[in-house]
């Protein structure tokens, strides 16, 4: 199945800003420089929806993307990474807020999908957000990501690694390429049942 369409439809510097609830929403959030940006291109299929950037902490407001795939409408909403962008500790604080203001409020939101690169470990960070939303019913999946930079057996052993670590269940835990196309029609499924 291929995607109709997909456009940004609000950006957002506060809760004023948010678009007036709606269609689902699925947030998507991880460290910077996981390859937010590049995976929703690659979800919404289109080349340059997002901004990607080799330097981290380019997101920094909320974007929400609304994107038809199928009969299916729903919105992909990029949160600003947390990790090591060089930002000063005030702009962190206030890129927290916000976050957590989306999260912890948004009627429509119906899950999250937690990147992380398959190359690195999870944090102290990781696993926090983790519980964060699972305090608040917030399901979430969590996509592995730049999966092409390994070869297919060292994928595959991380990928079972990093969902044992994660303490989830399998189908909870997906290996994507955004360059590959990896996992993306696997990726759509999950979030199609998150999104009710």
């Amino acid at each position: 199945m291929t995607t109709r369409a997909a456009e940004l439809v609000a950006t957002a510097a506060s809760a004023a800003d948010f678009p007036r609830a709606g269609l689902p929403e699925i947030a998507f959030l991880g460290r910077s420089n996981a390859g937010k940006s590049s995976l929703l291109n690659r979800l919404a299929g289109r080349r340059e929806l997002a901004r990607v950037s080799a330097t981290p902490g380019k997101t920094r407001l909320i974007h929400f993307y609304e994107v038809a795939r199928g009969a299916r409408r729903l919105l992909l909403v990029d949160l600003p990474g947390y990790g090591w962008a060089r930002v000063s500790k005030a702009e962190r604080a206030r890129w927290r807020k916000l976050v957590e203001g989306y999260l912890d409020g948004r009627a429509a939101l119906r899950g999250a999908v937690l990147l992380l690169d398959l190359r690195r470990d999870i944090s102290a960070d990781e696993r926090d957000l983790l519980a964060w939303l699972a305090e608040r019913g917030v399901p979430a999946l969590v996509a592995l990501t730049k999966c092409d930079k390994l070869a297919p057996m060292r994928r595959a052993e991380r990928a079972r690694a990093l969902a044992a670590a994660f303490e989830l269940a399998r189908e909870r835990v997906i290996a994507t390429s955004a360059q590959t196309k990896l996992g993306i029609d696997e990726l759509w499924k999950a979030i199609a049942a998150l999104a009710g």
